[in-house]
């Protein structure tokens, strides 16, 4: 019989950590991209609402989440912060803008700008947050060993059999 295995409590921790430095992001994000509406265009408020945001929140996310701190490579740390933050970008920049002309627009055109606007820059951070958290998980797991620590364990689980 086979048993579910709980997570451990490391895994809520990082979670947690996590969870509160996007909190964190989110909360510069959002409001800072309202200050930058009333000096651009819709897409660039929303893409330097991100990057106010990513610039105030490497140190937190470097010293709480996924243990970034222990690598003792700040470099490294940068050049992957940077790259999915990248990438990230470009996941809410477009998905804001999109959801914005494509669903919020076309189905509410009586709801203030400002709510259709935020409503479609909420989406898009969500989808940016899930880029994000998989993102750092991935190459967390790449870059500390683990990946190579579980291959070698089901290798030799295989040859116990």
């Amino acid at each position: 019989m086979s048993s579910i295995e709980q997570p451990k409590p490391t895994e809520f921790k990082n979670i947690f950590s996590f969870f509160l430095t996007a909190l964190l992001g989110a909360s510069i994000n959002f409001i800072s991209q309202i200050f930058y509406r009333n000096y651009f265009d819709y897409a660039t408020s929303v893409l330097w609402g991100y990057l106010t945001a990513t610039v105030l929140t490497f140190i937190p996310t470097k010293l709480f989440a996924f243990s970034a701190a222990k690598t003792g490579n700040t470099g490294r740390e940068i050049v992957k912060f940077l790259f999915i933050a990248l990438v990230a970008l470009v996941v809410q920049v477009y998905v804001s803008k999109y959801t914005l002309e494509w669903f919020a627009n076309p189905l509410f055109p009586k709801a203030p700008q400002l709510w259709r606007e935020k409503g479609s820059h909420v989406v898009g951070m969500g989808m940016s947050f899930m880029a994000n958290y998989f993102g750092h998980k991935l190459l967390t797991f790449r870059s500390t060993g683990m990946y190579d620590k579980i291959r070698l364990r089901s290798q030799r689980e295989k040859e116990k059999v």
